[in-house]
């Protein structure tokens, strides 16, 4: 027995080296971990159970046969994050790059297969050079097998991908398919084709990080949704990210105990600038209303007129879409409804109460706008506040003007509860505009054109741009002091906690791609 002991233990440390120490060191001096060392601290210290440690390729073509690795370049298992049962693989660069073999595929399916049957979610650790070109279509099928299962499991659990290092060809659709995209500035990136196919074709002179680098990612294109400086930090994101969802679609998220006291908050008040036109920051506004120091901005470099992300209120986890005047004036645009319609659907699918703030002066209006479809990518987001059951609360801080104002979580689509702060002004468009428009003859009549206009704009102001017309009609449910917003949403959503929508039996929807 004591030998057979003695080959499991051999066994058991060449599966540990991976591609051996050389490669090893090659991947620190780089500046990056190596796959065990990822899941180290992701994990609770001593909770990862390892599956598929003395796997290995079955490949004899191109001389692989000389070559093997147990574990064939990824590490997978299951273990606890905080407490929570958490399914886990990470990528092994030290592997043949950690590329995508056969059994490499059929190691992250088994995982799937189980975080899918036991209702957890899945952190994927990736990276990798792509599908193992002498495997040919073997690998292709495996990524495939990978993409379906990431498919399936969307919105029922959550899904994590953490680029920590290449993630270049087929390897890019698995983590975009997945709820978040978290990448590591210098040492991940993210394409299709790499700087040197695009030079072939397209003859652009681009470096890695140019074409498909975090900072890219983040603020050019929206892939990834959290840029971070380093491994760790973006380890720690994934930890943080996942205390603000449930094990899966029919669980809520965790929540943290909290006591209710003195939840006045009066540096609201003064947070409105006088003039109407004059900008300010929305999150003043988010974190005068949350938890301290709870809220999480998800795409915070993207599409930055609008600002989504997680936080606590009374210690219960909600998502957060809010309109940001201190950029275009908070005005909707294609990225960023795109970035508030995909927030609001993960937001829907895990069970997690939507907080709207409002201060928006319409769509983006111009010719690169329409060519490029704002009309589709507008509707995205009206579709997912449309479908949501989730509990929906709106606060109007100021404008909510025309079409947007319907679209961002209005009462006629569905919202629960809608308040407004006397500083609220809910009207088809700005009292300028308006004015002109209704008042044209009687301006254009008049001596003195301008005084007219200012007199009518005037008059518009005092009719429309205020919430009472609103409150009239039941659009608005209440109209609040900015200092009430705190303790009056708690009580709201602790109204709504049992609340019970259901949408009309259908296969699914056909939402605007």
């Amino acid at each position: 027995m004591t030998s057979k002991l003695n080959i499991l233990e051999q066994k058991k440390a060449e599966a540990l080296l991976g591609g051996g120490q050389k490669r090893i060191d090659a991947q620190h001096k780089k500046g990056k971990l190596t796959a065990r060392e990822r899941i180290h601290f992701l994990m609770d210290e001593g909770s990862f159970e390892e599956i598929g440690m003395l796997v290995s390729h079955r490949s004899n073509d191109f001389g692989l046969e000389k070559e093997k690795y147990l574990g064939d370049g990824v590490v997978t298992g299951y273990g606890t994050v905080n407490g929570r049962l958490t399914y886990v693989f990470s990528q092994d660069f030290t592997v043949f790059g950690g590329s995508l073999s056969e059994t490499h595929a059929e190691k992250i399916c088994k995982i799937m297969d189980l975080a899918m049957q036991n209702g957890a979610p899945v952190i994927g650790l990736n990276d990798s050079g792509g599908a193992r070109i002498q495997e040919g279509v073997v690998s292709l099928g495996g990524y495939a097998d990978i993409f379906y299962r990431n498919v399936r499991s969307s919105g029922v659990i959550p899904q994590l991908s953490a680029i920590m290092g290449p993630c270049a060809g087929g390897a890019v659709y698995s983590p975009a398919m997945t709820d978040f995209i978290l990448m590591v500035e210098n040492t991940s990136y993210m394409f299709v084709t790499g700087p040197n196919v695009v030079k072939t074709v397209t003859h652009e002179e681009v470096t890695s990080e140019e074409l498909g680098g975090a900072m890219t990612h983040a603020t050019k294109s929206g892939v990834t949704h959290f840029a971070c400086a380093n491994e760790i930090e973006a380890i720690n994101h994934v930890k943080q990210l996942l205390s603000y969802m449930p094990q899966n679609c029919e669980e809520d998220a965790p929540s943290v105990a909290y006591e209710i006291g003195n939840e006045t908050r009066t540096q609201l008040n003064s947070i409105i600038p006088d003039n109407a036109n004059q900008p300010y920051d929305m999150r003043e506004v988010i974190e005068g209303v949350i938890d301290d120091n709870s809220f999480l901005e998800v795409h915070k470099h993207f599409a930055e007129n609008i600002v989504v992300g997680f936080a606590r209120l009374a210690g219960k986890s909600i998502g957060i879409v809010a309109n940001q005047p201190a950029v275009l004036a908070g005005v909707l645009d294609i990225h960023s409804s795109t970035k508030a319609a995909r927030f609001v659907r993960f937001c829907d699918s895990f069970n997690i109460p939507l907080l709207v703030f409002e201060d928006v002066p319409g769509f983006l209006p111009g010719t690169d706008q329409e060519w490029n479809a704002i009309i589709t990518n507008g509707a995205k987001l009206l579709y997912a506040f449309s479908e949501a059951t989730v509990p929906r609360i709106t606060v109007i801080t100021r404008k909510a003007y025309g079409g947007a104002y319907d679209v961002m979580n209005s009462k006629h689509i569905g919202a629960d509860m809608n308040y407004a702060w006397p500083s609220a002004e809910i009207a088809v468009m700005g009292a300028k505009g308006a004015a002109e428009i209704i008042f044209k003859g009687e301006i254009s009549a008049a001596k003195d054109k301008d005084a007219k206009w200012k007199e009518k704009e005037a008059e518009y102001q005092t009719m429309f741009a205020n919430p009472y017309r609103a409150a009239e009609r039941g659009f608005i449910d209440e109209v609040i002091k900015p200092e009430e917003t705190r303790i009056k949403l708690i009580r709201a959503f602790k109204m709504l906690e049992n609340k019970v929508d259901q949408l009309p039996k259908k296969k699914h929807g056909n939402i605007p791609l």
